[in-house]
Protein backbone atom coordinates (compact mmCIF):
# COMPACT_ATOMS: atom_id res chain seq x y z
CA UNK A 1 0.00 0.00 0.00
CA UNK A 2 1.58 3.27 -1.14
CA UNK A 3 1.17 6.62 0.56
CA UNK A 4 -0.31 9.34 -1.70
CA UNK A 5 3.11 11.01 -1.41
CA UNK A 6 6.33 9.90 0.31
CA UNK A 7 6.33 10.84 3.98
CA UNK A 8 9.21 11.69 6.31
CA UNK A 9 9.51 8.95 8.90
CA UNK A 10 9.57 11.50 11.73
CA UNK A 11 6.08 12.58 10.62
CA UNK A 12 4.94 8.95 10.80
CA UNK A 13 6.38 8.68 14.31
CA UNK A 14 4.41 11.76 15.34
CA UNK A 15 1.17 10.37 13.89
CA UNK A 16 1.34 7.13 15.90
CA UNK A 17 3.13 8.54 18.93
CA UNK A 18 6.22 6.33 18.58
CA UNK A 19 9.81 6.79 19.74
CA UNK A 20 12.09 6.93 16.70
CA UNK A 21 15.50 5.23 16.67
CA UNK A 22 17.62 6.01 13.61
CA UNK A 23 17.66 8.71 10.98
CA UNK A 24 14.48 10.80 11.08
CA UNK A 25 14.76 12.55 7.70
CA UNK A 26 14.25 9.50 5.45
CA UNK A 27 11.07 9.17 3.41
CA UNK A 28 8.70 6.22 3.69
CA UNK A 29 6.81 5.24 0.54
CA UNK A 30 4.13 3.01 2.02
CA UNK A 31 2.97 0.24 4.35
CA UNK A 32 3.28 -3.49 3.76
CA UNK A 33 3.11 -6.83 5.51
CA UNK A 34 6.24 -8.93 5.71
CA UNK A 35 5.51 -11.10 2.65
CA UNK A 36 5.31 -8.08 0.31
CA UNK A 37 7.65 -5.48 1.87
CA UNK A 38 9.98 -3.37 -0.26
CA UNK A 39 12.78 -0.94 0.58
CA UNK A 40 11.08 2.27 1.72
CA UNK A 41 8.17 0.42 3.36
CA UNK A 42 6.99 0.45 6.95
CA UNK A 43 6.09 -2.89 8.52
CA UNK A 44 5.53 -4.06 12.11
CA UNK A 45 6.37 -6.82 14.56
CA UNK A 46 4.98 -7.44 18.04
CA UNK A 47 6.36 -10.85 19.05
CA UNK A 48 10.01 -11.73 19.86
CA UNK A 49 9.67 -14.91 17.78
CA UNK A 50 9.56 -12.79 14.61
CA UNK A 51 11.95 -9.94 15.53
CA UNK A 52 14.94 -11.30 13.60
CA UNK A 53 12.95 -12.14 10.47
CA UNK A 54 11.27 -8.72 10.31
CA UNK A 55 14.39 -6.73 11.21
CA UNK A 56 16.29 -8.47 8.39
CA UNK A 57 13.50 -8.01 5.84
CA UNK A 58 13.44 -5.53 2.95
CA UNK A 59 11.45 -3.05 5.04
CA UNK A 60 13.28 0.18 5.84
CA UNK A 61 11.14 1.02 8.86
CA UNK A 62 9.85 -1.32 11.59
CA UNK A 63 7.24 -0.56 14.21
CA UNK A 64 8.28 -2.74 17.16
CA UNK A 65 7.21 -3.01 20.78
CA UNK A 66 10.65 -2.92 22.42
CA UNK A 67 14.18 -1.70 21.77
CA UNK A 68 16.62 -4.35 20.53
CA UNK A 69 20.39 -4.57 20.86
CA UNK A 70 21.19 -5.45 17.25
CA UNK A 71 19.61 -3.22 14.64
CA UNK A 72 20.62 -3.87 11.00
CA UNK A 73 22.47 -0.99 9.41
CA UNK A 74 20.19 1.61 7.87
CA UNK A 75 17.05 0.27 9.57
CA UNK A 76 14.85 2.76 11.43
CA UNK A 77 12.79 1.59 14.41
CA UNK A 78 9.55 3.08 15.69
CA UNK A 79 9.06 1.95 19.29
CA UNK A 80 5.37 1.60 20.13
CA UNK A 81 3.61 -0.34 22.87
CA UNK A 82 1.11 -1.82 20.40
CA UNK A 83 2.62 -2.10 16.89
CA UNK A 84 -0.43 -3.84 15.42
CA UNK A 85 -2.75 -1.02 16.46
CA UNK A 86 -0.24 1.59 15.28
CA UNK A 87 -0.03 -0.08 11.87
CA UNK A 88 -3.83 -0.17 11.70
CA UNK A 89 -3.92 3.53 12.57
CA UNK A 90 -1.73 4.31 9.56
CA UNK A 91 -3.90 2.23 7.22
CA UNK A 92 -7.04 4.00 8.43
CA UNK A 93 -5.42 7.41 7.99
CA UNK A 94 -4.03 6.92 4.50
CA UNK A 95 -6.64 4.52 3.07
CA UNK A 96 -9.82 5.52 4.97
CA UNK A 97 -13.34 4.39 4.21
CA UNK A 98 -14.98 7.14 2.14
CA UNK A 99 -18.75 6.80 1.55
CA UNK A 100 -20.04 7.10 -1.99
CA UNK A 101 -23.61 8.25 -2.44
CA UNK A 102 -23.86 7.30 -6.11
CA UNK A 103 -24.04 3.94 -7.86
CA UNK A 104 -20.95 4.88 -9.83
CA UNK A 105 -18.56 7.10 -7.87
CA UNK A 106 -17.53 10.34 -9.60
CA UNK A 107 -13.91 9.31 -8.99
CA UNK A 108 -14.31 5.99 -10.85
CA UNK A 109 -13.07 5.65 -14.44
CA UNK A 110 -15.07 3.44 -16.80
CA UNK A 111 -13.62 2.54 -20.21
CA UNK A 112 -15.06 2.62 -23.72
CA UNK A 113 -17.91 0.25 -24.63
CA UNK A 114 -18.16 -0.95 -21.02
CA UNK A 115 -21.66 -1.65 -19.67
CA UNK A 116 -22.51 -1.23 -16.00
CA UNK A 117 -25.99 -2.68 -15.49
CA UNK A 118 -28.60 -1.06 -13.26
CA UNK A 119 -28.16 -1.85 -9.60
CA UNK A 120 -24.40 -2.38 -9.74
CA UNK A 121 -22.13 -0.34 -7.45
CA UNK A 122 -18.74 1.02 -8.50
CA UNK A 123 -16.75 2.59 -5.66
CA UNK A 124 -14.21 5.37 -5.29
CA UNK A 125 -11.08 5.37 -7.46
CA UNK A 126 -12.13 2.20 -9.29
CA UNK A 127 -10.69 1.76 -12.79
CA UNK A 128 -12.59 -0.41 -15.31
CA UNK A 129 -11.16 -1.02 -18.77
CA UNK A 130 -12.80 -1.22 -22.20
CA UNK A 131 -15.45 -3.68 -23.42
CA UNK A 132 -16.41 -4.96 -19.96
CA UNK A 133 -19.81 -6.10 -18.70
CA UNK A 134 -20.68 -5.50 -15.05
CA UNK A 135 -24.00 -7.18 -14.34
CA UNK A 136 -26.67 -5.98 -11.91
CA UNK A 137 -26.07 -6.24 -8.15
CA UNK A 138 -22.30 -6.45 -8.52
CA UNK A 139 -20.40 -4.46 -5.87
CA UNK A 140 -16.94 -3.21 -6.78
CA UNK A 141 -15.24 -1.71 -3.74
CA UNK A 142 -12.86 1.26 -3.72
CA UNK A 143 -9.50 1.20 -5.53
CA UNK A 144 -10.22 -1.97 -7.54
CA UNK A 145 -8.46 -2.20 -10.92
CA UNK A 146 -10.22 -4.08 -13.74
CA UNK A 147 -8.70 -4.69 -17.16
CA UNK A 148 -10.29 -4.96 -20.61
CA UNK A 149 -12.93 -7.49 -21.76
CA UNK A 150 -13.81 -8.52 -18.20
CA UNK A 151 -17.23 -9.96 -17.29
CA UNK A 152 -18.55 -9.95 -13.71
CA UNK A 153 -21.86 -11.71 -13.11
CA UNK A 154 -24.67 -10.69 -10.81
CA UNK A 155 -24.21 -10.70 -7.06
CA UNK A 156 -20.41 -10.82 -6.98
CA UNK A 157 -18.41 -8.65 -4.58
CA UNK A 158 -14.97 -7.47 -5.65
CA UNK A 159 -12.73 -5.92 -3.00
CA UNK A 160 -14.41 -6.81 0.30
CA UNK A 161 -12.26 -6.57 3.43
CA UNK A 162 -9.75 -9.26 4.36
CA UNK A 163 -10.92 -11.86 6.87
CA UNK A 164 -8.03 -11.13 9.20
CA UNK A 165 -8.36 -10.70 12.97
CA UNK A 166 -5.93 -10.86 15.88
CA UNK A 167 -6.96 -12.08 19.32
CA UNK A 168 -6.52 -9.52 22.07
CA UNK A 169 -7.72 -9.22 25.67
CA UNK A 170 -10.66 -7.14 24.50
CA UNK A 171 -11.60 -9.72 21.84
CA UNK A 172 -10.82 -10.00 18.14
CA UNK A 173 -9.29 -6.88 16.59
CA UNK A 174 -9.67 -6.41 12.84
CA UNK A 175 -6.62 -5.93 10.65
CA UNK A 176 -7.77 -3.03 8.48
CA UNK A 177 -7.58 -3.59 4.73
CA UNK A 178 -5.69 -1.02 2.67
CA UNK A 179 -4.92 -3.16 -0.37
CA UNK A 180 -6.67 -3.68 -3.68
CA UNK A 181 -8.09 -6.26 -6.07
CA UNK A 182 -6.70 -6.42 -9.61
CA UNK A 183 -8.59 -8.30 -12.33
CA UNK A 184 -6.49 -8.55 -15.47
CA UNK A 185 -7.76 -8.67 -19.08
CA UNK A 186 -10.34 -11.29 -20.15
CA UNK A 187 -11.15 -12.45 -16.62
CA UNK A 188 -14.69 -13.72 -16.06
CA UNK A 189 -16.17 -13.88 -12.56
CA UNK A 190 -19.30 -16.01 -12.05
CA UNK A 191 -22.35 -15.09 -10.01
CA UNK A 192 -22.14 -14.64 -6.23
CA UNK A 193 -18.36 -14.77 -5.98
CA UNK A 194 -16.38 -12.85 -3.35
CA UNK A 195 -12.81 -11.67 -3.86
CA UNK A 196 -11.19 -9.99 -0.84
CA UNK A 197 -8.78 -7.10 -1.22
CA UNK A 198 -5.24 -7.35 0.10
CA UNK A 199 -4.43 -6.15 3.59
CA UNK A 200 -1.63 -3.97 2.24
CA UNK A 201 -0.85 -5.64 -1.08
CA UNK A 202 -3.00 -6.73 -4.01
CA UNK A 203 -5.23 -9.73 -4.59
CA UNK A 204 -4.63 -10.47 -8.26
CA UNK A 205 -6.57 -12.58 -10.77
CA UNK A 206 -4.47 -13.22 -13.87
CA UNK A 207 -5.32 -12.67 -17.51
CA UNK A 208 -7.81 -15.10 -19.03
CA UNK A 209 -8.81 -16.80 -15.75
CA UNK A 210 -12.47 -17.88 -15.41
CA UNK A 211 -14.54 -18.38 -12.26
CA UNK A 212 -17.72 -20.42 -11.88
CA UNK A 213 -20.36 -19.31 -9.34
CA UNK A 214 -20.04 -19.08 -5.55
CA UNK A 215 -16.26 -18.87 -5.27
CA UNK A 216 -14.25 -17.22 -2.47
CA UNK A 217 -10.74 -15.79 -2.77
CA UNK A 218 -8.91 -14.57 0.34
CA UNK A 219 -6.72 -11.51 0.80
CA UNK A 220 -3.37 -11.10 -0.98
CA UNK A 221 -3.87 -14.26 -3.03
CA UNK A 222 -2.40 -14.37 -6.53
CA UNK A 223 -4.11 -16.49 -9.18
CA UNK A 224 -2.20 -16.87 -12.42
CA UNK A 225 -3.20 -16.70 -16.07
CA UNK A 226 -5.74 -18.97 -17.76
CA UNK A 227 -6.87 -20.78 -14.61
CA UNK A 228 -10.30 -22.39 -14.23
CA UNK A 229 -11.94 -22.09 -10.80
CA UNK A 230 -14.96 -24.36 -10.29
CA UNK A 231 -18.11 -23.60 -8.30
CA UNK A 232 -17.85 -23.29 -4.50
CA UNK A 233 -14.04 -23.20 -4.54
CA UNK A 234 -12.58 -21.60 -1.40
CA UNK A 235 -9.07 -20.22 -1.68
CA UNK A 236 -7.52 -18.85 1.50
CA UNK A 237 -5.35 -15.76 1.79
CA UNK A 238 -1.70 -15.26 0.80
CA UNK A 239 -1.79 -18.23 -1.57
CA UNK A 240 -0.41 -18.52 -5.09
CA UNK A 241 -2.04 -20.46 -7.91
CA UNK A 242 0.37 -20.49 -10.82
CA UNK A 243 -0.75 -20.31 -14.48
CA UNK A 244 -3.10 -22.92 -16.00
CA UNK A 245 -4.28 -24.38 -12.68
CA UNK A 246 -7.72 -26.04 -12.69
CA UNK A 247 -9.84 -26.35 -9.55
CA UNK A 248 -13.03 -28.34 -9.94
CA UNK A 249 -16.12 -27.88 -7.75
CA UNK A 250 -15.87 -27.49 -3.96
CA UNK A 251 -12.09 -27.47 -3.81
CA UNK A 252 -10.57 -25.93 -0.66
CA UNK A 253 -7.08 -24.41 -0.69
CA UNK A 254 -5.25 -23.59 2.55
CA UNK A 255 -3.40 -20.31 3.20
CA UNK A 256 0.27 -19.53 2.49
CA UNK A 257 0.81 -22.28 -0.07
CA UNK A 258 1.67 -22.58 -3.77
CA UNK A 259 -0.22 -24.68 -6.32
CA UNK A 260 2.16 -25.31 -9.21
CA UNK A 261 1.60 -24.48 -12.87
CA UNK A 262 -0.87 -26.74 -14.63
CA UNK A 263 -1.96 -28.65 -11.52
CA UNK A 264 -5.50 -30.07 -11.60
CA UNK A 265 -7.41 -30.48 -8.33
CA UNK A 266 -10.46 -32.74 -8.67
CA UNK A 267 -13.85 -31.97 -7.12
CA UNK A 268 -14.33 -31.85 -3.31
CA UNK A 269 -10.58 -32.12 -2.67
CA UNK A 270 -8.61 -30.06 -0.14
CA UNK A 271 -5.03 -28.85 -0.46
CA UNK A 272 -3.23 -28.33 2.86
CA UNK A 273 0.34 -27.81 1.62
CA UNK A 274 2.13 -26.69 -1.55
CA UNK A 275 1.88 -29.08 -4.51
CA UNK A 276 3.84 -29.50 -7.72
CA UNK A 277 2.50 -28.46 -11.08
CA UNK A 278 1.50 -30.71 -13.97
CA UNK A 279 -0.11 -33.33 -11.70
CA UNK A 280 -3.75 -34.21 -10.97
CA UNK A 281 -4.71 -34.43 -7.29
CA UNK A 282 -7.70 -35.80 -5.38
CA UNK A 283 -8.79 -36.32 -1.78
CA UNK A 284 -8.70 -34.49 1.52
CA UNK A 285 -5.89 -33.87 2.10
CA UNK A 286 -5.26 -34.27 -1.62
CA UNK A 287 -2.66 -36.64 -3.04
CA UNK A 288 -1.74 -37.62 -6.61
CA UNK A 289 -4.85 -39.13 -8.18
CA UNK A 290 -3.18 -42.45 -9.09
CA UNK A 291 -2.13 -42.93 -5.47
CA UNK A 292 -5.61 -41.94 -4.32
CA UNK A 293 -7.32 -44.61 -6.42
CA UNK A 294 -4.83 -47.27 -5.29
CA UNK A 295 -5.60 -46.25 -1.73
CA UNK A 296 -9.37 -46.50 -2.34
CA UNK A 297 -9.02 -49.96 -3.96
CA UNK A 298 -6.97 -51.14 -0.97
CA UNK A 299 -9.53 -49.70 1.43
CA UNK A 300 -12.33 -51.65 -0.24
CA UNK A 301 -10.38 -54.86 0.37
CA UNK A 302 -10.18 -54.32 4.14
CA UNK A 303 -13.56 -55.97 5.00
CA UNK A 304 -12.56 -59.13 3.10
CA UNK A 305 -9.17 -59.18 4.81
CA UNK A 306 -10.83 -58.89 8.24
CA UNK A 307 -13.33 -61.65 7.37
CA UNK A 308 -10.56 -63.96 6.15
CA UNK A 309 -8.55 -63.25 9.28
CA UNK A 310 -11.50 -64.17 11.49
CA UNK A 311 -12.04 -67.39 9.55
CA UNK A 312 -8.40 -68.34 10.00
CA UNK A 313 -8.72 -67.86 13.75
CA UNK A 314 -11.83 -70.09 13.85
CA UNK A 315 -10.04 -72.88 12.06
Amino acid sequence: MDFPNPLLIKEVANIIGAKLIGKDNIEAIGLNELHVVRPGDITFVDHPKYYKKVLNSQASFVIINKEVEEVPEGKVLLIHEKPFLAFNQLIEKFRPFVPSLQNISPTARVGKNTTVQAGAFVGNNVVIGDNCIIHSNVSIYDNTIIGNNVIIHSGSVIGSDAYYFQRREEGYVKFESGGRVILEDRVEIGANCCIDKGVTGDTTIGEGTKFDNHCQVGHDTIIGKNCLIGAYAAIAGVTILEDDVILWARVAINKDIVVGKGAVILATSAIDKSVEGGITYMGSPAIEVKKYWRYMISLKQVPDLIRNFKNLNKS
